[in-house]
């Protein structure tokens, strides 16, 4: 019976992922709103009935893949700081990073469809501003890990100081997704570099950080 129940279980998963990764795929090239379920599990290669037996609806499966792309990029920018280095190496390991996920965050156009559905759908608004909350809340505790003890040169508040540099990842990546062909990059880094320098980084970074202020460019807000 218990091998039974692990099948089963490996089965539900492996459903699901593949419906992940269709709708991933659909959501992003033809957008949310064109996508139907049948589009869906039409590429995945499953019913409606898989669909409906794993999620309530497409806003609930666009909703996970959020939470997905938040915590992926959540993994990768915590490799940032697992190295010990200096204030300066750690600022600029933050900056290039960051240029990096502007670049080539690819779910970017599903964030930027998710804030216009939640301005139609209180419901939908609730869960996406829910993961905005957390992430901007993980910012700021991560902010107060990385600074000396003392956080009196701070420009901003540790909560203010996220909210700006959430703001400002989110508008680059939002320029680059309309003019893809901008020669903005070098301006960006200017800024991101003069925020980053003022941040009084410890003088020993830790070995295993929880996450870090740079996670910023992941928020939705993530």
């Amino acid at each position: 019976m218990k091998n039974e129940r692990l099948s089963h279980a490996r089965r539900k998963e492996q459903t699901r992922e593949r419906l992940y990764g269709a709708a991933r795929t659909m959501f992003l090239g033809k957008g949310f709103a064109a996508t139907s379920v049948e589009d869906i599990v039409e590429a995945a290669g499953y019913t409606r009935g898989a669909f409906y037996s794993n999620f309530r609806s497409k806003h609930e499966l666009l909703t996970e893949l959020l939470r997905r792309d938040v915590e992926a990029a959540h993994a990768d920018l915590r490799a940032i700081f697992q190295d010990a280095g200096t204030p300066e190496q750690a600022t600029a390991r933050v900056i290039t990073n960051l240029v990096r996920f502007w670049r080539e965050r690819e779910c970017f156009p599903l964030w930027v469809e998710a804030y216009l559905l939640a301005r139609r759908d209180s419901i939908f608004q609730e869960r996406l501003h829910g993961l905005r909350r957390e992430k901007l809340l993980q910012v700021s505790a991560h902010i107060q890990t990385l600074l000396r003890e003392s956080d009196s040169a701070l420009p901003l508040p540790s909560d203010a100081l996220a909210l700006c540099l959430v703001s400002l990842c989110e508008g680059m990546q939002l320029f680059n997704l309309c003019y893809p062909q901008s020669v903005i990059d070098q301006l960006g880094q200017t800024v991101l570099a003069q925020l980053a320098s003022s941040v009084p980084y410890r003088q020993s970074i830790q070995k295993t950080p929880p996450m870090g202020w740079h996670e910023c460019c992941t928020l939705e807000n993530r």
